[in-house]
């Protein structure tokens, strides 16, 4: 096994951290699935077997009792079902994952990331989950594996297609992850779009194969969810380099756009000398850390003024999005944070570009977009809710904000 594709962790046994949580909650859950995938392929082998009326001769009987296996992660709770027989032959299922009186594993040392880059996206299943629970792994057969890829594919196509219109959807963020993998004519892209509702709950909308983030299949994704019953949001937040623009004002024109500074600073920085970019970068943060617009307005007139005349192509990239970079200004402060970049995909999937860079081969665009999706879905379990969500009511009723403050109505001017 590759060491470069692991990760060590420290004190793995006192580890409290979230990140630790959700790799053992992923862990746990990898365990469940891949075992309920061993019992499929263990009753298939006795479907044939009834008794004189027709029935199963072999059924589940519940589960053994639970135990917990210790880690390279900490300790992962499991669960081994049970099986039993009608007709008085005894048969037992034994799993070859977690065999009986197993308590520690030999070898848990990558992170979940890695295990579904090397489990869901090759045909390395077993090599992955041999990394999970030790040399007892081996004993998978090929149609447990086949099995469980195939219940992690179909998990992700009902997912995409679930109903969107039980929420209202307030905010949401676009992006393209790019793999760092390449399929044999390009490089693999997935289009994310993540979305807040009403009560502050993030969720991830869509994970969707793209060809180099072009409108055409920004706007098939954005057809889907609205299709799929999603409202046009109050604001949309991502890079100012994708065809998502121009597929959000066809299918949802009434939407705010509000570019990310993140990726406006990388690309700004990116045009001048490396000498003149710790200067350029202090520029740029007093224009989005602003406390008004006016201020923020002032800001921007200096960078203008300072780089337009050396640098012509650095003002005009932050010329060209100037009143999209500005339009958090006019929702409430304590979104700020959260709606001023696309940071709340790009924390998520960072993993993935650090892992697939390490990796060797192909990955196919299924298995790609198959893993962000475990990865995602692992991830928004313990996502907290948006930062000052209370105010996300008055933004779906039109309450009007300025420079991240309640304006306040005339009614409400006229009783001051």
């Amino acid at each position: 096994m590759n060491k470069n594709t692991l990760v060590e962790f420290a004190r793995r046994d006192q580890t409290r951290d979230p990140l630790s949580d959700l790799l053992r909650q992923g862990a746990r859950d990898l365990i469940h699935q891949a075992i309920e995938a061993e019992l499929a392929v263990f009753m298939e082998a006795y479907q044939d077997r009834r008794l004189d009326d027709g029935r199963a001769s072999i059924v589940r009987n519940g589960y053994l009792p639970e135990r917990e296996i210790q880690t390279g992660i900490g300790p992962v709770t499991v669960k081994v079902p049970k099986v039993r027989s009608k007709d008085g032959e005894a048969v037992t299922f034994r799993s070859a994952l977690v065999p009986p009186y197993v308590r520690k594993t030999r070898s848990l040392e990558a992170a979940l990331p890695w295990l579904y880059l090397k489990g869901i996206s090759t045909g390395e299943m077993e090599e992955a989950l041999s990394a999970l629970v030790g040399p007892e792994a081996k004993g998978l057969s090929a149609n447990t594996v086949s099995r469980l890829k195939r219940q992690w594919a179909d998990e992700y196509e009902a997912w995409r297609k679930r109903s969107l219109d039980k929420d209202r959807w307030v905010y949401i963020w676009a992006d393209g992850i790019y793999s760092g993998l390449r399929s044999e004519e390009s490089k693999l892209c997935a289009l994310v779009v993540m979305g807040v509702n009403e009560r502050g709950e993030k969720h991830f909308l869509a994970i969707e194969d793209g060809a180099r983030e072009s409108t055409l299949s920004w706007k098939a994704v954005l057809e889907s969810l609205k299709g799929r019953g999603m409202n046009a949001p109050e604001l949309a937040v991502g890079d100012g380099a994708m065809g998502f623009w121009a597929a959000l004002e066809d299918v949802y024109p009434s939407t705010r756009q509000q570019r990310c500074w993140v990726h406006k600073t990388a690309n700004v920085l990116n045009r001048l000398p490396k000498s003149s970019q710790p200067k350029a970068k202090q520029a740029l943060h007093d224009i989005w850390q602003a406390e008004t617009r006016a201020d923020a307005e002032k800001a921007f007139d200096t960078f203008i003024r300072t780089y337009q005349a050396k640098y012509p192509k650095v003002a005009e990239c932050l010329l060209k999005d100037h009143e999209e970079l500005l339009s958090f200004f006019d929702f409430p402060a304590p979104h700020w944070q959260s709606i001023r970049t696309t940071n709340p995909i790009e924390s998520t999937f960072g993993t993935i570009r650090h892992r697939t860079k390490r990796s060797k081969g192909c990955l196919s665009r299924a298995g790609m977009l198959h893993m962000m999706f475990k990865l995602g879905m692992c991830a928004e379990g313990k996502w907290r809710k948006l930062r000052g969500f209370d105010y996300l009511a008055k933004v779906i009723t039109g309450v009007k904000f300025r420079d991240g403050e309640e304006v306040p109505t005339s009614d409400q001017r006229s009783a001051a």
